[in-house]
């Protein structure tokens, strides 16, 4: 059950991704060309330069941001590179440049500040400025928001829940003779950016993603002692041999294991493995001891 919706959410994010950038297996050479002709060269190098600064395990997701940044800046234009919003807020190169920290985004990096930017401004330009904004951790419909001063029966107001994620409220008069409001479900949406992020990260996987480095990273040799046990915890919890492959030598060999594993649609001790897999890739020491520890008490 579990690996059949690992694969229906590849299925969709390979759909989603070949309608933004015209490939279902998108990697990093094809979408740093594909930026490079619509956000600039010396946009997609600093690009690069803050995605190798990341760990290996976050590469993908430091890629996926690019993969917003690209569709937003199809979308909205170059312009929106260089326009300053006033205030606080700089214009999105001041950002690049500078690691500027901007809200309410502070604890994300970089390329992921910008990508949900650019995906909150793409969605304000398809469905209008959000009136309210709504937590959907809770699935509670009624009287979830505050209703603008105009508010009137039968309107739906647009409700921001995400980065680029929208959905309406349907205004009612309640029996008390109050206004209230319902969110509607069905109406919930996102913006291209935010498509294009969540679908790159699926399609193209956790990598290895090279960006052509010298010494390449992912050649880097792992503990091998470490990386013995995590093989074997894998393979003793279900992992076929296939998908745990052979040993593991190097950085790329794990991160290879950990995409053909598909560890998050497995079941809860599995999330021990994944934190002891990111500190043997990130060479985390005393992380990947304590997460030993962890999976040494699953039978």
């Amino acid at each position: 059950m579990r690996e059949g919706r690992a694969e229906d959410a590849r299925t969709e994010a390979r759909r989603l991704i070949r309608d933004l950038l015209g490939e279902e297996r998108p990697d990093a050479a094809l979408l740093l060309g594909e930026a490079g002709a619509v956000l600039g060269a010396d946009r997609v190098a600093r690009s690069v330069e803050l995605a190798r600064g990341a760990p290996l395990t976050r590469r993908s997701t430091e890629l996926a941001a690019l993969a917003a940044l690209l569709v937003g800046t199809r979308e909205l234009g170059e312009r929106w590179w260089r326009r300053e919003r006033g205030g606080k807020l700089p214009a999105p190169d001041e950002v690049l440049w500078s690691s500027t920290a901007i809200e309410p985004w502070t604890d994300l990096t970089v390329l992921e500040m910008l990508a949900a930017w650019i995906a909150d401004d793409a969605a304000d330009e398809a469905w209008g400025r959000p009136a309210a904004v709504a937590d959907l951790n809770s699935w509670q419909a009624e009287d979830r928001v505050e209703l603008p001063p105009d508010a009137r029966p039968g309107q739906r107001i647009v409700v921001s829940f995400d980065a680029g994620g929208r959905l309406d409220a349907l205004v009612l008069r309640r029996t008390d003779n109050e206004l209230g409001s319902n969110l509607d479900f069905d109406s919930l949406r996102y913006s291209r950016p935010a498509e294009a992020q969540w679908s790159w990260g699926v399609a193209a996987g956790l990598g290895p993603h090279r960006l052509d480095e010298h010494p390449d990273p992912y050649e880097q040799p792992v503990d091998a002692e470490a990386a013995g046990i995590l093989h074997t915890w894998a393979l003793r919890q279900g992992a076929s041999a296939e998908q745990a492959g052979a040993v593991w030598r190097n950085r790329g060999d794990v991160i290879a294991a950990i995409e053909r594993i598909d560890w998050m649609w497995r079941s809860g001790e599995w999330f021990a493995w994944w934190r002891g897999v990111s500190a043997l890739v990130d060479g985390e020491s005393g992380q990947l001891a304590a997460r030993l520890g962890e999976i040494a008490d699953v039978p």
